[in-house]
């Protein structure tokens, strides 16, 4: 009896222990990816990724001049039109600067009319030398006037004469004053029309980041302070990798998906190649992504996007190939 016993206490452990390893062996169970995977509408195609922009690219606003922002006029999704203003600097410093230039001018003017007055003068003193010279060259009997009178007469009409010139190169030069301190003037009026920025093109204002108080330099910054865009049609950036770029064609039809869901698609028209191959910028995260290639970017206009798309905004680009491969296969 105890000879059947332990077999059967061994049999029993070990069905148990079979049963834990099988209860505890993972199963394979197949799941639904959270985020459906883009697809491509093509069988020969090139895939890039791609960013939303407008029509015009993104312009980067920018001030003539530096200064502390004394008003913003605009907002941000503001519909804006060429000329309306953006931004306003403090015109303090100008505005005193302007006066001090008005009155420079005035001063000038001033010098001008004091030089025409002396000038008048001058002239009226060579008119009357002039008329005594001829009076006394006029006198028919020579012992009527001595010959020393005539000389005299004759010196004065030469000195009115130099007056006279001198009289005129102080007007010139009073005149020269005025266009020197009008031009002066001109300068500062032109710094506080240029410290308004205002929008260059119709389109939206798609971000602003600059505040009244806040400092603006003069410029191009790292990051711009306030950004605008004609978004009346959007276009979509595209990242050809170089080693594909030879597979795009002008013309090609092609579609873009939104990431993160690929039933919102739209079709794209092409537009233009941008002929310079830049170093890859856009990256996407993904881990088999190169960073150490160039990129053919392509322009294409999104066409009849019936739901809501935002500059700046990655989508999945499918580029219609199957026109180049026949034309490979056939050479």
């Amino acid at each position: 009896m105890k000879q059947k016993i332990i077999p059967i206490i061994a049999l029993a452990v070990l069905l148990v222990a079979t049963i834990s390893i099988v209860r505890t062996q993972p199963r394979a169970q197949t799941s639904e990816p959270p985020v459906a995977p883009p697809r491509a509408d093509f069988e020969q195609r090139v895939a890039a990724v791609g960013l939303i922009e407008s029509r015009s690219e993104n312009i980067s606003i920018a001030s003539h001049l530096p200064g502390v922002v004394e008003k913003v006029f605009v907002k941000v999704g503001q519909e804006v039109k060429p000329g309306d203003p953006l931004v306003k600097l403090d015109t303090r410093a100008l505005e005193a600067a302007r006066a001090e230039r008005q009155s420079g001018v005035a001063t000038r003017q001033a010098a001008v009319a004091t030089a025409t007055a002396r000038a008048r003068h001058a002239r009226a003193e060579l008119a009357e030398a002039q008329r005594n010279l001829r009076f006394a060259e006029s006198v028919s009997d020579p012992r009527s006037i001595s010959a020393e009178e005539l000389t005299r007469r004759r010196s004065t009409v030469e000195i009115a004469e130099a007056d006279v010139q001198g009289a005129d190169a102080e007007i010139a030069a009073a005149r020269t004053t005025v266009t020197a301190a009008e031009a002066a003037l001109k300068a500062v009026e032109t710094d506080l029309e240029r410290s308004i920025v205002n929008a260059p093109i119709t389109g939206r204002v798609l971000q602003v980041r600059i505040r009244p108080g806040e400092f603006a330099p003069a410029g191009p910054s790292a990051e711009p302070w306030l950004v605008l865009g004609d978004c009346s049609a959007l276009h979509v950036r595209v990242d050809i990798d170089e080693h594909e770029a030879w597979r795009v064609q002008p013309g090609a039809s092609a579609t873009a998906q939104v990431r993160g869901n690929s039933n919102l698609r739209a079709p794209v028209t092409f537009v233009r190649f941008e002929p310079l191959v830049v170093p890859k910028q856009s990256l996407t995260g993904a881990s088999t992504e190169r960073v150490d290639t160039r990129v053919l970017q392509a322009i294409y206009r999104i066409e009849g996007a019936d739901f809501p798309l935002f500059v700046g905004q990655q989508m999945d680009v499918f580029i219609d190939a199957s026109d180049v491969n026949t034309a490979m296969l056939n050479k």
